[in-house]
């Protein structure tokens, strides 16, 4: 069984930082590509950050660059989101999700609205106040 789980959410000030951690289990981590994605409300889900755990290429948002970084453990199967100088506007429940990587299809694709990756986390809350 695929499973998903997010942790690391919280509420912190603006400029602070956070980790998020996606721990997954159920399927050849080394083969997926696996996305943080964040919904606020009242507005349309979004890809934040992708990596390829084939090759190791990631993408981001241009409202994170430079501020946020993926990366991925792959003895831990875990993927992380390590998130600096967080501003109000990061507020949203970022979930994970994980899709087979198929190899015409770049890192960016899963991160886009195109994507529609397979297997979903449940989400972590995150709040920054101002």
């Amino acid at each position: 069984e695929v499973e998903l789980v997010e942790s690391g959410g919280g509420l912190v000030q603006a400029g602070e930082s956070l980790t998020l951690s996606c721990a997954t289990s159920g399927f050849p981590f080394g083969d997926y590509v696996i996305g943080w994605f964040r919904q606020a409300p009242g507005k349309e889900r979004e890809g934040v950050s992708c990596i390829s755990n084939n090759d190791g290429v990631t993408y981001s948002t241009d409202s994170v660059k430079g501020r946020f970084t993926i990366s991925s453990d792959n003895a831990k199967k875990t993927v992380y989101l390590q998130m600096s100088n967080l501003k109000p506007e990061d507020t949203a429940v970022y979930y994970c999700a994980a899709d087979p990587q198929v190899q015409i299809r770049n890192t960016y694709y899963y991160c886009s609205p195109y994507g529609s990756l397979a297997f979903w986390g449940q989400g972590t809350q995150v709040t920054v106040s101002s």
